[in-house]
């Protein structure tokens, strides 16, 4: 059977991210490229950080080697693109889901609207589902996260930013 990138996709797709395990790297739109030779059996994987200097990113590439390694991939060329810049518009509706059925509020809006402005965020609780929420921290315990608090269910809760 030949190897393809669409069959490296679908390898792909069982590469969790180590810091919200519940998503694979397809549902966080950060791999940008595959490509597959198959004279030299060797796989070039691009893949861009959702924050510069993610320290995710190595844990990543390891788990994209040993996923392609044990399909008997040889050669595999793993590229960090930063150009463009990932954005939260990349994420797939699933992972979006997933991240909410998680407990973290997923992003809310597109990155940027048709005239290229910020829309407001309304970021609702992922736990009750109410909108009155508050903004306790810009940061959270990874940079791609920031904290609310719900203040109808008053949980704390964890939002993936949108950028």
């Amino acid at each position: 059977m030949q190897t393809g990138a669409a069959e490296i996709y679908e390898w792909l797709a069982s590469v969790t991210d180590p810091e919200v395990p519940v998503l694979n790297i397809l549902d966080l739109g950060i791999v940008r490229e595959v490509k597959f030779e198959q004279e030299t059996n060797t796989a070039s994987i691009n893949i861009t950080p959702t924050y510069s200097g993610c320290p995710a990113m190595d844990v990543i590439a390891i788990n994209i080697r040993m996923a392609l390694l044990s399909h008997g991939i040889k050669h595999i060329e793993i590229k960090n693109q930063l150009s463009p810049a990932w954005t939260s518009d990349w994420m797939s509706e699933e992972g979006k889901r997933k991240l909410k059925e998680y407990g973290i509020a997923p992003p809310v809006r597109k990155a940027v609207d048709k005239l290229g402005l910020f829309e407001s965020d309304i970021v609702g609780c992922p736990r009750c589902g109410a909108a009155d929420t508050t903004l306790v921290s810009q940061f959270g315990p990874t940079s791609c996260k920031a904290l609310y608090k719900c203040n109808a269910c008053h949980e704390p809760f964890e939002h993936f930013k949108c950028h």
